[in-house]
């Protein structure tokens, strides 16, 4: 095995382990279903084509913005959710622009909805009802923030090692790290609407995969 052959496979392994999979098998499903080309979608991710390249085929191993990683789960949401293919390619084009537009690298949807306050913009797609929308966008926006924060400093591994030294003392503390470093999107999104909204919890979450980096 050459030098470049062995650095792809340990970056695919580093993927795996940091993202849930190696990044080309989460993003050409994401491809397929927006029916786009990889320089379409690093347009909408923030990342230039032959970055987004280099991480697909394991030439790179790492998201290095945090804001990146915000909005490649931001699509796959949209791509997952059970409005998308309701959607027109004028709808689906509006959705991610909007996500291309959406800044992860700053507190503000944070501060708004911990004070209460829904961040600017239209729900997510497929979510019915006015409340539930707002309700959900305030929960999301900054659930998937601390996502990004965690996943970016450690990985899954690393993550759920330190939840387990504090687990005994500090259960809540635990919980959060195991929730938000190694957990589901919906379940993040759940936690934060319920400890910090205080909203009920819902009866069934939406079923999101892990996404772990």
């Amino acid at each position: 095995m050459s030098v470049a052959e062995d650095t792809i496979v340990r970056n695919r392994a580093l993927q795996t382990e940091w993202y849930g999979e190696p990044l080309g098998e989460r993003v050409r499903p994401l491809l397929d279903r927006l029916g786009m080309s990889q320089s379409g979608l690093a347009g909408v991710l923030g990342l230039s084509a032959p970055m987004l390249s280099q991480l697909m085929s394991g030439q790179r191993a790492k998201i290095s913005n945090p804001a990146v990683l915000h909005r490649l789960m931001a699509v796959e949401d949209l791509v997952a959710g059970p409005g998308f293919d309701a959607l027109s390619p004028a709808g689906i084009q509006a959705r991610l622009e909007e996500i291309k537009a959406d800044s992860a690298a700053t507190t503000s949807g944070m501060r708004g909805a911990v004070s209460g306050r829904v961040p600017a913009g239209p729900a997510p797609a497929g979510r019915e009802g006015a409340a539930e929308r707002a309700g959900g966008r305030a929960a999301a926006e900054p659930a998937r923030l601390v996502q990004a924060l965690l996943r970016e400093v450690a990985s899954a591994a690393e993550i759920e090692a330190a939840a387990g030294l504090i687990a005994g003392r500090f259960p809540d503390l635990a919980e959060v790290l195991r929730v938000y470093g190694a957990g589901r999107t919906s379940e993040a999104e759940a936690h934060f609407a319920r400890t910090v909204l205080k909203e009920p919890a819902a009866e069934d979450g939406r079923g999101d995969r892990a996404v772990m980096p």
